[in-house]
């Protein structure tokens, strides 16, 4: 069904996945990201509604990977045997004909007997309405689950009694705090653990649970269950609740999220009823194969009869079209040489649209499931729409979906589906194993303990449910969380730091210079630089996980595997208190530290290149606030050849004008040092317009918040305007002193802007073959403290300096 509880916004829609143009310049930089990376940090920043986060979702499901059915199936079986780290090219074939008993209704257990799939789905294909639907699938799933339960294939594993699979009508609001912002979604289905399912029903009828003072553990049963009880449970859940609607269900509870779509017309059944028996057959390609990302034109799914020629006589709707052949396998529809804000104005969706598309509604439930939970590995979502459904493989990566198994007329391979995922343990759901969720004074919290070469074992309380959490919103990229932390260890170690500490955990590119590497560099060059040492980070401890994201994109035969691989960083830091807390001259002496420190830092070839608000941070030492440049996750070194990574998720409202531009998005444009001081200022004016004394001012007197809802470009073109402007919409609350300052800067910007634009209208007009021409230059140092004194020169800022 369609999401509920969210605000309507106004935002520019991002442009399409990253594709070269048609003569495009050589890459100068890593491309910025165009999906919900670019915006996921910043929900608690400016104030985002998660449904204004909707349309960045839909760049990330264009960029969709493909994969065959039978590859996917592979997969998961392989994750669900007893070696998954083995090869078992034959596990497809030797399941598929071990589950043909259930699906021809040979099997019977507990009184739940195999030919009741077939009488449900005989319902499942009636006329009616989407709602109609999910009785019978659930009805189906549910005994399929049973009955496979009886199912032994050798080298699989048996059925996980920790985790005891269940599907669970929903098509109700769960509801989700992302700091500061809160979302509904209602999933129509969800798989999730049959104790998480029966628990809304018996606190319903029970009452309250008791809550538990002290460290315990969330208690994991991994004992043989008793078969009477739960069979018991189970059967009684499937009768009564299986189908009715819970209420608070927690989106850390779910496994799998099922969303239906019905395209075929109400009051006509689906063509093809469900066979009386059944054998193993090769995989038959549903038309579509593929879901497009188009909600007016999506898919009506239906399999050409295995009796008939597969390319003339698959069913399709004469309403509907099937999605355009795509490059390198990415779903996108978008043409290469199309304009990237043509294709924008094209597909542009709004938040007050009624319904997304099915795809894009599913993905907003992948981020849900994504921010539930700690570390999450990956997900698996499916999309049914009439008779056919579609596996959705989530990660950090990106987005990978299958080709359409029409569960109807190919039962064995829907019951292998099941089968597998009946035997996946937690972590194979996505939960990761390393982080252990834990009940402190009756707050969760996640326990992680691992061994270490110097400190023997290394054990981190993450307090996951703390208010200064800052948390992820989003499918693909670094997903950086940022958690409060203790440690016996570490305190034993280095003491009692006065503020804390905070655990900073990501999805880092396998293809980057590592954060850990780099902050190694910076804290030599610390050793020589005063304005570097004191200003940095210190990181007291880090751990790389080595699975990459890569190995499933292997396993599915997905062209360029390891294009844009992640892995799982955990770092350790002393907290440091944020520069948006500070005003005025305070304000202006920290930001001022921060400049020396990147400023000595990139002249020692360490470029930070995401110069914003959340990482120029400040502490006190000897009375003295020393202000410190974080995070060095995107940063690079002078000795890295060429751009590094997939893609950069440079934080738009302070990137560079230069940088605001189509061109420089693709990569086309060097990112230098000028661009990185530009961000400086951008972030000095931010602040200044959207705090009052470091207290976050009302969102009716944020003109500039509307910059973080708009693509790159859209922002640039809203930057030139307030620079032109700025005297127009004086900020009531701030200094004298603090305004002039802010009125020369943007001036000094302004002039730079336009005597850059004439001297590329110079170039443009003296070239031969403009078209390849860059759009910048190299800098050499005069260059950068040339670009520094234009600011550091001004009557305001030696005026500030003095106060």
């Amino acid at each position: 069904m369609s999401p509920a509880g969210e605000t309507a916004g106004t935002l520019s829609t991002p442009p399409h996945a990253n594709v070269p143009a048609h003569g495009a310049s050589t890459i100068e930089s890593t491309p910025n990201s165009r999906g919900t990376a670019v915006v996921s940090e910043n929900i608690g920043l400016v104030g985002l509604t998660v449904k204004e986060v909707r349309p960045w979702i839909q760049r990330d499901i264009e960029k969709a990977k493909q994969c065959k059915a039978d590859a996917m199936l592979q997969a998961l079986l392989q994750r669900a045997s007893c070696a998954p780290e083995t090869k078992q090219p034959e596990l497809l074939q030797k399941c598929l004909n071990a589950v043909l008993p259930v699906c021809n209704g040979q099997v019977s257990t507990g009184g739940t007997h195999s030919s009741g799939i077939e009488t449900a789905l005989k319902k499942y294909v009636c006329s009616g309405t989407e709602t109609d639907f999910y009785a019978p699938f659930i009805e189906a799933t549910n005994i399929a689950l049973v009955c496979l339960e009886e199912i032994e294939v050798d080298g699989m594993r048996a059925p996980v009694p920790a985790v005891d699979m269940i599907c669970q009508q929903n098509d109700m609001p769960i509801a989700q705090n992302h700091q500061t912002v809160k979302s509904i979604r209602k999933p129509d289905g969800i798989l999730l653990p049959l104790n998480s399912a029966c628990a809304p029903f018996e606190v319903k009828k029970g009452g309250k649970k008791r809550k538990q003072k002290g460290k315990q553990k969330d208690v994991v049963n991994n004992d043989k269950k008793d078969d009477t009880s739960h069979d018991t449970k189970r059967r009684v859940h499937m009768n009564t609740n299986a189908t009715a609607k819970p209420k608070n269900l927690p989106w850390k509870d779910v496994l799998a999220c099922i969303e239906f779509k019905r395209k075929t017309d109400s009051k006509k059944p689906i063509k093809l009823s469900p066979h009386s028996s059944h054998k193993v057959n090769d995989y038959v390609p549903t038309k579509p194969e593929y879901l497009p990302v188009d909600h007016f034109k999506a898919p009506a799914p239906s399999q050409t009869p295995e009796t008939q020629p597969k390319s003339d006589t698959a069913l399709e709707s004469s309403h509907l079209t099937a999605p355009q052949p795509s490059k390198a396998g990415s779903s996108s529809k978008r043409k290469a040489g199309d304009p990237l804000e043509s294709v924008a104005k094209k597909t542009r969706i709004t938040p007050d649209s009624d319904e997304p598309d099915v795809t894009i509604q599913m993905g907003t439930y992948a981020a849900e499931m994504f921010a539930a939970n700690v570390a999450v590995n990956h997900l698996i979502n499916l999309i049914v729409i009439d008779d056919v459904m579609w596996i959705w493989y989530y990660d950090r990566q990106g987005i990978i979906q299958s080709s359409g198994i029409n569960f109807i007329q190919d039962l064995p391979r829907f019951m292998v589906l099941l089968f597998a995922l009946q035997r996946f343990e937690l972590e194979d759901w996505c939960r990761n194993k390393n982080f252990l969720p834990v009940q402190v004074e009756g707050k969760q919290c996640h326990e992680f303990k691992i061994k270490d070469e110097e400190l023997g074992e290394v054990d981190l309380l993450l307090h996951t449910s703390h208010n200064e959490r800052v948390t992820h919103y989003g499918l693909q990229g670094r997903a950086t969380n940022v958690v409060p932390v203790t440690s016996e260890a570490l305190a034993k170690k280095y003491g009692n730091f006065q503020d804390g500490m905070v655990a900073k955990i990501f999805w880092g590119e396998a293809s980057r210079t590592s954060e850990p590497e780099i902050l190694e560099k910076v804290r030599e060059i610390a050793k020589v630089h005063d304005s570097v040492k004191g200003h940095i980070p210190e990181l007291l401890w880090h751990h790389t996980f080595t699975n990459p994201t890569s190995a499933m994109r292997e396993a599915l035969g997905v062209p360029e595997p390891a294009k844009g691989s992640r892995v799982l960083y955990v770092l350790v830091f002393r907290k440091f208190h944020p520069i948006t807390k500070l005003h005025g001259k305070e304000l202006f002496d920290v930001w001022y530290q921060c400049i020396l420190c990147h400023v000595a830092l990139w002249k020692e070839g360490v470029f930070h290149r995401d110069v914003s608000p959340g990482n120029l941070m400040w502490y006190w030492k000897d009375g003295k606030r020393m202000g410190v440049l974080n995070d060095y996750d995107l940063s690079s070194l002078i000795d890295d050849r060429g751009p590094r990574g997939n893609e950069r998720t440079g934080t738009v409202p302070f990137m560079a004008l230069d940088l605001l531009t189509a061109k420089a998005q693709r990569g086309e444009v060097k990112h230098l040092y000028r661009h990185d001081l530009e961000s400086f200022i951008w972030v000095f004016i931010w602040i200044c317009f959207r705090y009052r004394e470091g207290v976050l001012l009302p969102e009716e007197l944020r003109p500039l918040d509307d910059w973080a809802r708009l693509d790159a470009v859209a922002c640039g073109e809203k930057k030139y305007f307030f620079l032109g402007h700025i005297l127009d919409q004086p900020p009531s609350h701030l200094e004298s002193t603090v305004w002039r300052f802010l009125v020369q800067c943007a001036t000094v910007l302004d002039t730079y802007a336009f005597n850059r634009r004439g001297q590329l209208q110079q170039l443009l007009l003296l070239s031969t073959d403009s078209a390849d021409k860059p759009t910048n230059s190299e800098e050499s140092e005069s260059d950068i403290d040339a670009f520094l004194q234009s600011f550091t020169n001004t009557e305001s800022w030696a005026a500030l300096s003095k106060l």
